[in-house]
């Protein structure tokens, strides 16, 4: 508690030189995003697993269980953002996370695979694109609702995951986008357009 006051106080007294930083930072951290996932699209060469079909049953209902905790996660954060500050709400997330993680890794023991130093660089996106996700949310949920707010990012988890499958990027195994696809990816707009409108 001591050391969060400290890094407080601390990272307020640097907010002035921070924000004279603050455009030519974000600008540089897109532009190397951008130039890291173009060569990701260049260097992915790993074939996704065959799944079997009993898997699949199984892992379906647990994949709309966790959907339903990023609602009831968009809940918790919207008030959380407001009381305590957008950045520090989403800090306090993946610190949880984090302490959780470092618990289960404990008693997981030593894992299979290669040294994190070894991965090809463009597999750490995922590091950057978590709490920028979790920023967003903790910033929309309160002004536009936590379906909206839910049914946007479905929008474009949907239609990204329709581009990867499509183009098989980051090692997905390819499967070419047909009418069915696009009828589901239409439905999920005209539920965000209805939403909006209600």
């Amino acid at each position: 508690m001591i050391l969060l006051c400290v890094l407080r106080k601390s990272v307020v007294r640097m907010l002035p030189f921070i924000a004279q930083l603050r455009q030519p930072i974000i600008r540089a951290i897109v532009y190397l995003s951008g130039r890291l996932f173009m060569q990701t699209l260049d260097e992915v060469s790993v074939s996704a697993p065959a799944t079997k079909s009993g898997l699949r049953l199984l892992l379906l209902p647990l994949v709309i269980l966790a959907g339903m905790g990023l609602s009831v996660e968009a809940g918790l954060l919207g008030p959380l953002g407001v009381q305590v500050g957008h950045l520090w709400a989403t800090l306090s997330i993946f610190g949880v996370g984090s302490a959780i993680l470092f618990l289960l890794l404990l008693f997981a023991g030593p894992q299979k695979g290669p040294a994190l130093t070894d991965l090809p660089r463009w597999q750490l996106i995922g590091g950057f694109l978590g709490p920028m996700y979790v920023v967003v949310l903790t910033l929309a949920t309160p002004h536009i609702g936590i379906a909206m707010t839910m049914i946007a990012i479905l929008s474009g988890q949907v239609g990204k995951s329709v581009l990867i499958d499509h183009f098989g990027w980051f090692g997905a195994t390819r499967k070419k986008v047909n009418a069915e696809r696009w009828l589901a990816l239409g439905v999920i707009v005209v539920a965000l357009v209805l939403i909006a409108r209600g």
